[in-house]
């Protein structure tokens, strides 16, 4: 088992920078892939960044491949997204996940609530 708990949502203007963390309980963190996901009002879940259980591996989005970074901290159980160049289309709640599969990194097995982004244009 995993709990994910998000911090670091709000809300900036198009072109600001935000950064969100992840803290995860339980144990084995390390061997676990971690992700972010987002959900915009009206639109399904989508996948947003992935990091491998070392940090040596990460993917992205197209739509965010070059303007967030993704970053973990094992002795801290933690996972992080630096966003920066924020769009209004980023606008979403962005949910930490925890064991990142799926074909396209499409789903995980664990979730935290979720924080939200709101980027005004």
């Amino acid at each position: 088992q995993m709990r994910l708990v998000e911090s670091g949502g709000g809300l900036v203007q198009a072109g600001g920078s935000l950064r969100l963390s992840c803290t995860a309980s339980g144990r084995a963190f390390s061997s676990y892939r971690m992700g972010w996901f987002r959900q915009a009002p009206g639109k399904e879940r989508e996948f947003v960044s992935a990091i491998s259980g070392s940090g040596g591996a990460t993917w992205y989005a197209d739509s965010v491949q070059g303007r967030f970074t993704i970053s973990r901290a094992n002795s801290m159980n933690t996972v992080s997204l630096q966003m920066r160049n924020l769009k209004a289309e980023d606008t979403a709640l962005y949910y930490c996940a925890g064991n990142v599969r799926g074909d396209g990194w499409s789903t995980a097995d664990y979730w935290g609530q979720g924080t939200q982004v709101t980027v005004s244009s």
